[in-house]
């Protein structure tokens, strides 16, 4: 797959209200590996009052959270959904966060864009942050 610009995004007022307005966040491919940028991410987000829920293929359980095979598992509410995942798979988990009905946000991480995702999200009445770290965005917002 060819590398993409973001070309559906959000700026720094809509980051901060996007913050603002999160409680969980389900993290699609984190990873139980101390190292990964993803581990690292999930514990500041945790550490900085968020709700964190781990979604990963195996595990029980990722810095000390019950872990979901799939977005379509979590049995309760979810505000934003954060993307470690490849892009070619990103499609895939927006479409699951359509069917869910009750995300708020898409965003992706780093290095990640899947413009024909981020647009469906939109379509679809989320907001949409591509090719940006939540670790980096909020403590820069809140720090």
């Amino acid at each position: 797959m060819e590398c993409e610009f973001p070309s559906i995004n959000s700026n720094k007022d809509e980051l901060k209200e996007i913050f603002d307005n999160t409680k969980t966040i389900a993290i699609i491919g984190l990873s139980p590996n101390e190292s990964k940028a993803s581990n690292m991410v999930g514990k500041y987000l945790k550490n900085a009052g968020f709700k964190i829920v781990p979604v990963y293929p195996k595990e029980d359980e990722i810095l000390g959270e019950k872990v979901y095979r799939s977005l379509k598992e979590i049995p309760f509410k979810v505000d934003m959904v954060d993307i470690f995942r490849k892009p070619d798979v990103i499609g895939l988990v927006v479409d699951a966060a359509i069917e869910r009905g009750d995300v708020d946000t898409v965003w992706t991480q780093l290095g990640l864009v899947n413009n024909e995702a981020a647009k469906k999200a939109k379509e679809a009445g989320m907001k949409v942050v591509q090719n940006k770290c939540t670790k980096i965005e909020h403590r820069e917002i809140y720090s």
